[in-house]
């Protein structure tokens, strides 16, 4: 899903509600993976300058799960442990977004550089 103005970080919260729904994630593991996707998605388009999310349902073994990737082709992230710290911000946010997203995920992995963008990988599981 391209993710370029604020109807699209709405749209994205739909699908992934819907997908969550879908993989058979009860209602408190919902709430987390949306809540995590809609802030990544905002970041996607505040700070990645807009992007895009992949989103599928996931099997390991028994397991089901979501797994969502947020991608941008912004100025990326020069210090990552920096950013993931509450209460750091490069913008006007309360700086809880990415620490906030990594703790409502089971999974969670950010690769970034300068002029390169940045690529936030984010999972729950059932």
């Amino acid at each position: 899903m391209p993710i370029r103005t604020g109807e699209d970080v709405v749209r994205v919260r739909q699908e992934v509600r819907r997908i969550a729904v879908e993989a058979g994630l009860g209602l408190v593991d919902q709430t987390k993976i949306v809540t995590a996707a809609s802030e990544l998605a905002r970041n996607t388009l505040d700070y990645g300058k807009g992007g895009e999310a992949i989103m599928e349902v996931v099997q390991a073994g028994m397991r089901r799960g979501v797994r969502i990737r947020f991608q941008d082709q912004g100025p990326g992230i020069p210090d990552i442990e920096l950013a993931l710290k509450d209460g750091y911000t490069t913008g006007r946010g309360m700086g809880l977004g990415l620490g906030g997203a990594r703790r409502l995920c089971n999974e969670f992995a950010i690769e970034s550089a300068p002029a390169q963008g940045t690529r936030v990988t984010i999972a729950r599981w059932k």
